[in-house]
């Protein structure tokens, strides 16, 4: 019991209406999060599978729906719970975890969009040297770098914050992201010049490294046969927009904690769970159906009869 009074707990108040339609809310939000598991993870067992998708574009492909569940785990869960909870609250530390969760994954996805962005360019600018290029070392390099570096610098951080004194025990959101800053009795300098270090290395670097890539990618298209053009297109679209829809929701997460705007409550509930709902539930559907050879497993496993 002692132990239980020196919990410091974090009070949730970005739910509207939860206790009106807490069995709506959890019935939608349960229903999305087993979509995401099951369409993520059929993607990524028919790449395991089948030999033919054993090549780099595609285990990257497996390696960023893999981010995505993993991503969708550290958030849904506690989200379920709190629907069904009389109060919407999470311990200091546990809200810790998820922060550290969250923008670790976050940076993942980032860092994996680069790295197939870079596939995508050697294969297509350079061909004749991609598989001296791209070999199996090469691949498994990038997805370490991938994972361990956001998780190195978020850890670094995290560690920041758990130093700071909380002075208040509100959060205007539904899970634990950059808000918790507005806990802190006294802004931090050394969170803040930290945090854009952080973003400059895993999000903005990342973002224009795929912007030149694509850049030397459509200036090749441009002088290249309608084949290439076609091929870029089918490969590379999907990459992009995805890319372009992520960066626009981190950045909107940044930027609203960042000018102490208020924002309206309705509003900020909608972009949050867009955040969290988008890239998760759609990005199997954009590979599923816009790449080429995984579309034609995906036929024969739900319609075995057909073999067009």
């Amino acid at each position: 019991m002692e132990e239980d009074l020196n919990v410091t707990y974090v009070v949730f108040g970005g739910h509207i209406e939860v206790h009106k339609y807490r069995y709506l809310y959890f019935m939608v939000v349960f229903t999305v999060y087993i979509l995401i598991i099951c369409s993520n993870s059929t993607i990524v067992y028919l790449i395991w599978k089948h030999r033919d998708l054993h090549e780099p574009m595609y285990i990257f492909i497996a390696a960023l729906l893999l981010n995505s569940v993993l991503y969708s785990t550290n958030i849904y869960p506690k989200l379920l719970i709190d629907f069904l909870s009389e109060q919407q609250i999470i311990s200091y530390q546990t809200c810790l975890v998820q922060f550290y969760m969250f923008y670790t994954l976050t940076s993942s996805e980032f860092l994996l969009l680069a790295a197939m962005a870079y596939d995508r360019y050697v294969s297509i600018c350079k061909p004749l040297q991609y598989p001296t290029i791209m070999r199996k070392r090469t691949i498994n390099v990038f997805l370490a770098l991938s994972w361990l570096v956001p998780a190195c610098e978020i850890m670094g951080l995290t560690t920041l914050i758990t130093n700071q004194k909380l002075c208040s025990f509100t959060v205007k959101v539904i899970f634990c992201n950059n808000s918790i800053y507005k806990l802190f009795c006294v802004s931090s300098r050394a969170v803040t010049v930290y945090g854009v270090f952080v973003v400059l290395n895993v999000v903005v670097l990342p973002v224009l490294f795929i912007l030149f890539t694509y850049t030397r990618i459509l200036i090749i298209c441009y002088h290249s046969s309608g084949e290439v053009r076609r091929k870029a297109a089918q490969t590379c679209l999907p990459h992009l927009m995805v890319l372009f829809n992520y960066f626009f929701l981190i950045t909107y997460d940044v930027i609203t904690v960042r000018l102490e705007t208020d924002f309206p409550k309705t509003a900020h509930l909608v972009m949050t769970l867009q955040l969290v709902v988008y890239n998760p539930l759609f990005n199997p559907i954009i590979y599923g159906l816009k790449m080429k050879e995984i579309y034609k497993h995906l036929k024969k496993l739900f319609c075995p009869g057909k073999t067009n």
